[in-house]
C-alpha cells in the first residue's frame, strides 16, 4: 500500500513538473499595458492631490472661523501635505498637452505678491512687466487692468480665475493655485538667504483683532483660492478617468503614449527641474528663485518631483493612504530590449533620489534650501549641485532609452541655465 501511494505521488509530481515545463511564458509587457498603468497611476495621483487639497480647504475654513496660531499652523501643515501627491503629478506635463495647458492655474510661479496683498517697503513700487505689481487687490476693491476700472469688491473664485489670473496676459500676475494660497498662509519671506520662512500672523485673518488691514477680504481671498484649487484638481481627476480627455489622448496610440511618458520624464528632469527650478537659482544665488519660497518647502517639492519621474519609469506609486500601486512599466519594456540599459536607468534614478534625500536631510537639520543656494555657501551649493547632476545624467540615459525603443525624435525641454549659462547674466 505504501509503495503504491509513493509511486502515485511521484507520477503526479512528474506530471505537474512536465506541465509547467511546457507552459508558455507570460506575454511580454507591451506598450498598451504600460500606457494603461501609466493612466491608472495618473488618476490615483491626481485623486490624492484632490483629497489633500480638500483637507487643506477644511483647515483653511477652520483658520478663518477661529484665527489663532494653532489653526494657522494646521493650515500650513495641510498645505505641505497637499504638495506631496501634487508634485508627483508634474511628470505628466510636457508629454500631455491637457496637463501642460492646465498646470498654470494650480502651480504657476513665481508670483508678484503685491498683486494680492500688502508687501514690505523694500518690495518696490513698480515693474516694467507688471502694471499690477503693487495693486494689492485685498486692500483695493477697485483696481485698473489694462487701463480699465475693474470691480474687485467680491473676491470670488470666478473673479480670481477669470479676471485676476494672468490679467492682460502677464504670467507674473499669478492669482490662483498652490503658491497664492502659500503666500496667504505664510506671507513674504523677508529673510533673503538667511534662516526663516514667511511669518504672517494669524491675526491677519482676525476681523476682531485685525493686523495687516482688510482681514475680511484676506480671508475671502484665501477661501476662494483654496476652493478654486479643489475645483481645478477635480477637473484633472475627471480628465484622467477611464473616458476622460487625457486618458483618451494618451491611449489612442500606445507607442505615442510611451513617447509621452519619456517626454515628461526627460523634460521635467532637465529643462524644468534641473534648469529652471534649480540651476538658475544656484547660478544667481537668488532666494527669489525658489519654488516654495514663502514656506521654505522647496526641498520637498524638488524631491517629490524626482520621485514622480522615477515612478513614471518603474510604474510604482505609494498613495496618500499608504497603498502601493505596481503594474506594467516602462522599465519592463526597456529590459526586454536592453537589460543593461534598464539597469543603468534605474541606477541613475536611484542616484538622483539619493542626492535629493541628502538635500532634504540638510534642509531639515542644517539650513533651508534658500540658504543652500546662497553665495559663498560652498557646502550647501554642492548639495544642490549633486541633485542637479543626478537629473542631468538621468536625462542622458532617458535619451538612450528613447533611442532603444525606436521612438524617433523627441524634443525635451531645454534650459539656458544648463546649456548657455552666460545668457542668464545678460
Amino acid at each position: 500500500m505504501k509503495t503504491s501511494f509513493l509511486r502515485t505521488a511521484v507520477l503526479a509530481l512528474l506530471t505537474a513538473t512536465s506541465a509547467l515545463a511546457f507552459q508558455p511564458a507570460f506575454a511580454a509587457t507591451d506598450d498598451a499595458a504600460v500606457v494603461k498603468h501609466y493612466v491608472d497611476v495618473a488618476h490615483a495621483k491626481f485623486s490624492d492631490a484632490l483629497a489633500t487639497a480638500k483637507a487643506l480647504s477644511t483647515a483653511v475654513d477652520a483658520l478663518i472661523a477661529d484665527p489663532k496660531d494653532e489653526t494657522l499652523k494646521a493650515a500650513r501643515e495641510a498645505w505641505i501635505k497637499a504638495r506631496v501627491p501634487y508634485q508627483q503629478t508634474e511628470v505628466y506635463r510636457f508629454g500631455n498637452a491637457v496637463v501642460d495647458e492646465w498646470e498654470g492655474k494650480v502651480n504657476a510661479w513665481p508670483l508678484d505678491e503685491g498683486l494680492i496683498d500688502y508687501v514690505d517697503a523694500n518690495y518696490g513700487t513698480e515693474s516694467d512687466e507688471n502694471a499690477l505689481f503693487v495693486a494689492n487687490v485685498i486692500a483695493n476693491p477697485k483696481i485698473k487692468i489694462d487701463g480699465k476700472d475693474v470691480d474687485a469688491t467680491n473676491l470670488t473664485p470666478e473673479f480670481l480665475a477669470g479676471t485676476l489670473q494672468e490679467a492682460g496676459g502677464v504670467e507674473a500676475k499669478v492669482a490662483t493655485g498652490y503658491h497664492a494660497v502659500e503666500f496667504l498662509l505664510w506671507g513674504q519671506d523677508l529673510n533673503g538667504n538667511g534662516p526663516g520662512a514667511g511669518n504672517r500672523p494669524a491675526t491677519d485673518f482676525d476681523t476682531k483683532n485685525c493686523t495687516g488691514g482688510n482681514c475680511d477680504r484676506r480671508a475671502a481671498y484665501l477661501k476662494s483660492a483654496t476652493e478654486l484649487l479643489v475645483a481645478d484638481l477635480q477637473e484633472m481627476v475627471d480628465k484622467w478617468a477611464p473616458e476622460g480627455e487625457a486618458t483618451k489622448a494618451v491611449s489612442a496610440d500606445p507607442k505615442s503614449g510611451v513617447s509621452a511618458i519619456l517626454t515628461g520624464m526627460g523634460s521635467l528632469s532637465y529643462g524644468e527641474l534641473a534648469g529652471e527650478r534649480m540651476k538658475l537659482g544656484l547660478l544667481l544665488h537668488d532666494p527669489e528663485e525658489e519654488h516654495d519660497c514663502f514656506s521654505d518647502n522647496t526641498h520637498n517639492s524638488h524631491y517629490y518631483d524626482a520621485l514622480g519621474i522615477q515612478s513614471a519609469y518603474t510604474g510604482e506609486y505609494v498613495r496618500a493612504d499608504g497603498t502601493k500601486m505596481t503594474g506594467p512599466s516602462l522599465s519592463e519594456l526597456v529590459a526586454a530590449k536592453d537589460p543593461a540599459l534598464d539597469k543603468e536607468m534605474k541606477a541613475q534614478l536611484d542616484t538622483t533620489i539619493a542626492a535629493m534625500q541628502a538635500m532634504v536631510k540638510r534642509a531639515e537639520t542644517v539650513e533651508a534650501y534658500d540658504q543652500m543656494i546662497g553665495e559663498g555657501n560652498a557646502e550647501g551649493n554642492a548639495v544642490v549641485q549633486a541633485a542637479i547632476d543626478g537629473l542631468v545624467n538621468q536625462t542622458k540615459t532617458i535619451e538612450r532609452v528613447i533611442s532603444a525603443l525606436d521612438l524617433g525624435q523627441i524634443e525635451l525641454e531645454g534650459s539656458d541655465s544648463l546649456d548657455n549659462p552666460n545668457a542668464v547674466f545678460q
